[in-house]
């Protein structure tokens, strides 16, 4: 009886696979392929990076207006949500942030802007590029594009593209003025080869979000079982004793041709197949829980850190002006942001993610807020329960890390004696939390991102070791893919000329 169940197992698993294989070859196919180039190749954006990379130095003599000064221009009650210095058309202004509204003052003039004229959009899609105006062409889009479909044209809309005969193409946001996308005919062809391909982010099924979602899971899925079918064909027909015959020799393997090829593979990246499909269904977050965060425990230290109310009075002993005049020639600011950490208010100014300083309104420009007072403030903000650990690292870690060396150190790790065992890491160079971590996240952490990314320490650490270990693996699944592919179409072009065959 039992021989009888496990061959009736195995024949059910290699028939399953032949033909739900014959199906999903070409998704494999595509996803092992576009994988390679998502290795390099990134989906088009802009953040703040780019901001400051294309951003003019703020002159201080420019800056007439306070803050507060600014704000009253606005006849608004209350305080804004956020707030910054910047240049914009060539004038230093603030930028107001209140709930989804923006406004903005310039501050030299107290001139207010609510309004973004196609001249004025123009300018700053050529400062953008460093390019001519006058060889722009301009499109006002209607609906979402491949490049804002994510969400960009929804949150920004009306939008204005601007395109170069170069390829470059700039959209601008007709509500804000900002630049809200940016892409040149290198990181379109990536985003084709890569990203738009890989999560099948095509603009008419992209529009639908939820629909969207739930293809791609189905799918991830769907192929998650196809592979695993595969991987337990392919165990079962392999033979340690060599009992099958291939040219008269004995063989562990009962194929020849493409099948033995696929077979190979299979036993070799198989695994890898069911993971990859499998933790990338689970990157559309399928089976969502809550987490076992308390959200009051885990409050504590962002609100100890940035969560004190907001005053301009906090500002009024330090003009912006001359908290930039203390600012050397080595460092050119291109973004001042209004803090208050701990109780004590302070200016952020920012060259870009790797030069900045922060300016007491009583006090002298500092590279970092102190690392005593920072301990002192988030030790006092965990009690009564207190902390499990609080040290400063200067290396990434296993779950605060980046390929790229982007994220910044040293950062200050804190982890809280709540349940979930809360973790957060902050940048004394801003007072910022710049990533956390609780127990709820594991399986996001390994499963997915340690899965489908190879995001691993090690391999991080000694690079090209990531790039030779991923490729290595996506050129196996390639191989393994491509193989059932062969053997798909093999196998539909016999069962068309049975058919055939039978209707004559």
């Amino acid at each position: 009886m039992y021989n009888f169940s496990t061959r009736l197992l195995k024949k059910i698993a290699i028939f399953s696979h032949r033909w739900t294989g014959a199906v999903f070859c070409l998704l494999f196919s595509w996803w092992f392929v576009s994988g390679v180039f998502m290795m390099y190749f990134d989906f088009p954006g802009v953040n703040e990076s780019d901001r400051l990379a294309r951003s003019q130095p703020i002159d201080p003599s420019g800056v007439n207006l306070s803050a507060g000064d600014a704000w009253a221009e606005l006849k608004t009650p209350g305080v804004p949500d956020e707030m910054t210095l910047v240049m914009f058309d060539g004038h230093p202004v603030y930028r107001f942030l209140l709930g989804r509204s923006q406004a903005i003052v310039y501050a030299d003039s107290g001139q207010m802007r609510s309004e973004f004229p196609p001249d004025l959009n123009l300018r700053t899609a050529a400062a953008w590029t460093a390019q001519s105006a006058a060889a722009a062409h301009a499109a006002v889009l209607t609906s979402e594009d491949q490049w804002t479909v994510g969400g960009v044209y929804r949150r920004s809309a009306p939008l204005t593209k601007y395109s170069w005969p170069n390829g470059e193409e700039v959209y601008v946001s007709d509500l804000t003025g900002q630049v809200v996308q940016y892409t040149t005919r290198l990181s379109r062809l990536g985003a084709w080869l890569g990203p738009v391909p890989h999560w099948l982010y095509f603009t008419p099924l992209r529009k639908n979000g939820r629909l969207w979602s739930k293809i791609v899971i189905w799918l991830s899925g769907a192929a998650t079982v196809v592979a695993i079918l595969g991987l337990i064909a392919g165990l079962s027909m392999y033979s340690p004793a060599k009992r099958y015959r291939s040219g008269g020799i004995p063989a562990s393997i009962p194929y020849a041709g493409p099948k033995r090829l696929h077979m190979i593979f299979g036993l070799f990246f198989g695994l890898l197949a069911c993971t990859w499909a499998f933790s990338g269904m689970l990157s559309m977050d399928p089976f969502p829980v809550k987490s076992a965060r308390n959200p009051g425990v885990a409050a504590r230290i962002p609100e100890a850190l940035n969560g004190d109310p907001f005053t301009f009075e906090a500002f009024m002993a330090k003009h912006p002006r001359e908290a930039l005049t203390q600012i050397g020639p080595d460092l050119k600011v291109k973004k001042v942001e209004f803090m208050i950490v701990a109780g004590e208010p302070f200016y952020l100014v920012t060259q870009d993610s790797r030069h900045s300083r922060i300016i007491p309104v009583k006090g002298t420009p500092k590279a970092e807020f102190d690392r005593s007072r920072l301990l002192e403030v988030v030790n006092k903000a965990s009690q009564p329960d207190g902390l499990a650990e609080a040290r400063f690292i200067t290396e990434y870690d296993a779950y605060y890390l980046d390929r790229h060396n982007e994220l910044p150190l040293p950062v200050l790790l804190v982890r809280m004696k709540d349940p979930a065992g809360t973790t957060f890491y902050i940048d004394p160079r801003t007072g910022r939390i710049i990533a956390a971590y609780s127990s709820a996240m594991w399986a996001e952490r390994w499963v997915y991102h340690g899965l489908h990314s190879m995001n691993l320490p090690w391999l991080y650490k000694h690079r090209p070791a990531w790039d030779i270990v991923v490729l290595t693996l996506m050129l196996g699944g390639t191989a393994l893919s491509i193989t059932s592919v062969i053997i798909g179409w093999q196998l539909l072009r016999r069962q068309r000329q049975r058919q055939r065959q039978l209707t004559i």
